[in-house]
């Protein structure tokens, strides 16, 4: 797979991170609210308008391939980590348990817990590190596209 294509092929796409969002939320919200009907829904906002990822930069989409999307749980034991990676196309992440520790290139530490969602940092290398006594599980969605890796380990 080609990683190497250049950022002019990205553009910002604030509302189709809205609707995934809200799709994920309405999906995700397994229990009801008290006092609600078990037959209307209940909607549980997890992420809304993000037009920037955690380290602040802009939420941009490949745009020069058709769109892939993907998605799966990671698990990590206590004292496990993810290996230093990065990803080129935006990845939601919604923490479902424990608490994870994601050490950024640049000396940025940031810790998300149960209940987190985020878009994580586009190109740049990180490390997620489970420091604490429990597992750790991550819901991922990647919005890449064809020919773009989903994941890149570093060199």
């Amino acid at each position: 797979m080609n990683i190497s294509r250049s950022r002019s092929g990205l553009r910002r796409l604030p509302l189709a991170l809205t609707v995934l969002a809200a799709g994920l939320a309405m999906a995700a919200c397994a229990a009801s609210a008290p006092g609600a009907s078990p037959d209307v829904p209940v909607r549980t906002p997890l992420l809304t308008d993000a037009q920037r990822t955690i380290l602040d930069q802009p939420v941009a989409y490949p745009t020069d391939a058709p769109a892939k999307v993907s998605s799966g749980i990671v698990q990590l034991q206590p004292g496990h980590e993810t290996g230093w990676h990065r990803h080129d196309t935006p990845l939601y992440v919604h923490v479902l348990a424990g608490t994870i520790t994601v050490h950024y290139d640049g000396d940025v530490v940031k810790s998300y817990s149960t209940g987190d969602t985020f878009i994580e940092a586009i190109g740049t290398y990180h490390n997620g590190r489970n420091e604490s006594g429990a597992p750790v599980r991550l819901l991922t969605v990647s919005m890449g596209a064809e020919g773009y890796q989903d994941t890149a380990a570093r060199p």
